[in-house]
């Protein structure tokens, strides 16, 4: 086995992307970093190397434990990569799965009168706090000119 590869050719290797042209063009969009900076698809990897991906808006980190020969059975992946991704990238991918799981489905069309009914009385309900005091409005109802 070699101690160095091209970065397209590992990301391809341990199944990061489907081809090694998506790999490279990763590489030139600025999506794949190694140690913090960003990498052309030529540059080498090596064992013990943190390689980031950015999917936005969350940047996946891996860290590199071997170098592989070929592409390699999914079981296999664990043996050449460790996925050291830290736990706050990790919280905003699950925030964005619950505010997904929350949002109207697209192609819903229009609120129905309950639920626009339901949505006004909760905005209407809630109260607005400006520098610690309670806000009603921009204009008094008793400022009449």
């Amino acid at each position: 086995m070699a101690d160095e590869e091209r970065i397209d050719k590992w990301l391809w290797t341990v199944r990061l992307f489907k081809t090694r042209s998506k790999a490279a063009e990763a590489c030139k969009k600025g999506r794949v970093m190694k140690q913090g900076a960003a990498v052309k698809p030529s540059a080498t990897v090596r064992r013990g190397d943190i390689v980031q991906v950015k999917n936005p808006p969350v940047t996946y980190s891996f860290k590199v434990l071997d170098i592989a020969a070929s592409r390699m059975g999914a079981k296999l992946v664990p043996q050449y990569m460790a996925h050291v991704t830290p736990p706050d990238q990790l919280q905003l991918i699950e925030m964005i799965r619950l505010d997904q799981k929350n949002a109207r489905a697209k192609g819903t069309g229009r609120p129905t009168k309950k639920e626009r009914r339901d949505l006004e009385s909760f905005v209407d309900d809630t109260p607005y706090f400006i520098g610690g005091e309670e806000f009603d409005g921009f204009f008094d109802d008793d400022d009449e000119d």
